[in-house]
C-alpha cells in the first residue's frame, strides 16, 4: 500500500512554497489561525479540494517543520488540526496520506490536552507581515516578508492579558509598517508592550531609540524573551541581524500609577505609542497623566490654567475625578450632538458606523458648552472624519500646514478597540482638561492589509487616534 501511495503520490503536482495561496496557509498556520482558517486556505491551494499535493504541501512546510518545537499546547494545535484536515478528506471521498494519518496517531497517543487550557501555559506564534509589491518608502533593501516568532498566552480569560496579542497591537505594527517615514530616526517610546510586537515592528523600521514598557514583572520578562527569540538581545540591547537598526531597545518596568513626573520627562521620546491600553476604567487617569507628562513641551509644564499648575492638574486625577467624568456620560450622536449613551460595549464602533466620528472641534469638548456641540466640517474635513494638523498635533504623517517648518511635537499614536463608551468617553474627557487633542486617524491614515492570511483579526473594530499637546 505504501509503494502504491509514493507512486500516487509522484503523479502529484508540487506546490511552490512561494505561491501566494501556499504562503498564506504557512502564514497562517505559524499565527496558530483557526483551524477552520486552515481549512479554507487548504482548500483554496487546491483549487476547491484538499488534493494530495495539497497534503503533501501540508506536511513538508507545516507540519513536519515544526514537530518536535515549541511548547506542548502547540503540538495540542497540530493534533487538532491534523484531526479537521483527515475528516474534510475523507468526508470529500479523497485518500488521505499515511504520514499524516501516522502523525496524528502519534499526538493522540503522546500528548494530553486535559488541563493544558486550564493553565497559563505559552505558546509561540509566529506572525508574519507580508508586503505587497509597490509599497510605500524605500524598501529595496527589505525583504518582502517579515516574520516575528512571539511567545505567548492563549487564555487571556485568565490574567495573563500582558502576554496575549491584541488586535490593536496587529494594528498598529501594520501602521508602523506600512508608514515607515513617520518612525524612522525617531525616538519611540511604547506605554503597555505586552508581548513586544510594536517595538518589534519600530526596530524594523529603523526607529533611532525603542523603549518599550509594562507595568507588570511577568510580561516584561516575557517580553525580553520575545526580542531574543526575534535576535533583538535584551541583555546588550543590540540587534544581531542585518536588517535591524543598531540602536538600543530598552525594556522598562513602569507602573502608571506609580511613575514619578521626572521619570517621565528624562524619556524624551519623539513618538508616544500605545495598543489597546483604553480598557481598565480604574486605570484611566493614570494613563492620561503619563501621557499628559510625556506629551507637554516643556514651556508649558509650569504655566498656569485656570487657576491652577498644569503639575497640581495632573496630581490630582482622584476617584472624584473619575466619576466627575462618568457622570454626565456624553456621546455623539449621528446628528453630532451630544446625548447619553445607550449601550455599554463598542458594538455601534464598527467600520460602517459613523456615531463616533466626529469633528476635531467635538474631540476639544470640554472648554465649549457640554450639552450641545454641533459638527462642523468647517476646516475642510470630511464629513464624519478626523485629520491631524500637523502644526497643532506634531503627527508626523505627511499632513502639512502651509509649508510650516516649526519643529514638530511629540505626538501618541494609539490604536484601540471600544469595548466600553463610558471608559472611552472618561479617556477623551480627562485628556481635555489635561489640555490633549484627541484626532480620529482611523479612515485618512489607513494601514495596508499586511496580515491577509489573519481571518481571525478583525480591522474594522480598531480605531487609531493621534494624542498631542494643545495649549488652546
Amino acid at each position: 500500500m505504501s509503494t502504491s501511495m509514493e507512486g500516487e503520490e509522484a503523479e502529484e503536482e508540487i506546490m511552490d512554497p512561494s505561491n501566494p495561496m501556499c504562503e498564506l496557509l504557512v502564514a497562517a498556520f505559524l499565527a496558530m489561525e483557526p483551524t477552520d482558517c486552515l481549512i479554507s486556505l487548504a482548500k483554496e491551494c487546491g483549487g476547491g479540494s484538499i488534493t494530495k499535493g495539497v497534503q503533501r504541501f501540508v506536511w513538508d512546510q507545516c507540519v513536519n517543520n515544526v514537530v518536535g518545537r515549541n511548547s506542548v499546547l502547540n503540538h495540542s494545535y497540530i493534533k487538532n488540526f491534523l484531526k479537521k484536515l483527515i475528516v474534510t478528506v475523507e468526508s470529500s471521498g479523497h485518500d488521505v496520506l499515511d504520514r499524516l494519518y501516522e502523525q496524528y496517531a502519534c499526538y493522540m497517543t503522546s500528548f494530553k490536552d486535559d488541563g493544558l487550557l486550564k493553565s497559563n501555559t505559552r505558546v509561540c506564534k509566529s506572525i508574519s507581515f507580508l508586503f505587497p509589491n509597490g509599497r510605500p518608502g524605500d524598501r529595496s533593501s527589505r525583504p518582502m516578508k517579515l516574520v516575528v516568532p512571539l511567545q505567548c498566552s492563549v487564555n487571556m480569560l485568565k490574567g495573563d492579558t500582558g502576554c496575549s496579542i491584541w488586535p490593536s497591537s496587529l494594528f498598529l505594527s501594520e501602521y508602523i509598517l506600512s508608514y515607515p517615514e513617520i518612525f524612522s530616526n525617531k525616538s519611540c517610546f511604547e506605554v503597555g508592550s505586552g508581548v513586544g510586537l510594536v517595538g518589534i515592528s519600530l526596530s524594523f523600521v529603523n526607529a533611532s531609540k525603542v523603549i518599550l514598557s509594562d507595568g507588570d514583572l511577568s510580561t516584561l520578562g516575557n517580553m525580553k524573551s520575545n526580542l531574543e527569540l526575534n535576535q533583538l538581545n535584551a541583555e546588550t540591547l543590540m540587534p544581531q541581524i542585518a536588517f535591524y537598526n543598531l540602536n538600543l531597545i530598552e525594556c522598562k518596568y513602569l507602573p502608571w500609577e506609580s511613575a514619578s513626573e521626572e521619570e517621565l520627562q528624562g524619556i524624551k521620546p519623539d513618538i508616544v505609542l500605545g495598543a489597546d491600553i483604553i480598557y481598565d476604567p480604574s486605570c484611566v487617569p493614570h494613563l492620561v497623566r503619563v501621557l499628559a507628562i510625556l506629551l507637554t513641551p516643556n514651556e508649558f509644564r509650569h504655566h498656569q490654567a485656570n487657576g491652577r499648575s498644569r503639575d497640581g492638574m495632573m496630581e490630582n486625577f482622584d476617584n472624584d475625578r473619575i466619576n466627575d467624568a462618568y457622570g454626565e456620560k456624553y456621546d455623539f450622536n449621528q446628528n453630532g450632538t451630544r446625548e447619553h449613551p445607550s449601550i455599554n460595549d463598542c458594538a455601534s464602533f464598527s467600520k460602517k458606523d459613523t456615531s463616533f466620528q466626529c469633528d476635531e472641534s467635538e474631540l476639544n469638548c470640554c472648554r465649549s458648552n457640554p450639552q450641545e456641540l454641533k459638527a462642523s466640517n468647517a476646516n475642510g474635513h470630511g464629513q464624519g472624519t478626523l485629520q491631524v494638523d500637523a502644526s497643532s498635533s506634531g503627527a508626523s504623517n505627511g499632513a502639512s500646514n502651509g509649508g510650516s517648518q516649526k519643529k514638530q511635537g511629540t505626538v501618541a499614536y494609539l490604536a484601540t478597540v471600544i469595548r466600553n463608551l463610558n471608559t472611552f468617553n472618561c479617556f477623551l474627557r480627562l485628556a481635555d482638561e489635561a489640555h490633549l487633542s484627541v484626532v480620529d486617524l482611523t479612515e485618512t491614515k489607513q494601514p495596508l492589509n499586511l496580515l491577509p492570511y489573519m481571518r481571525s483579526y478583525d480591522r474594522s473594530s480598531i480605531r487609531l487616534y493621534a494624542v498631542s499637546f494643545s495649549c488652546n
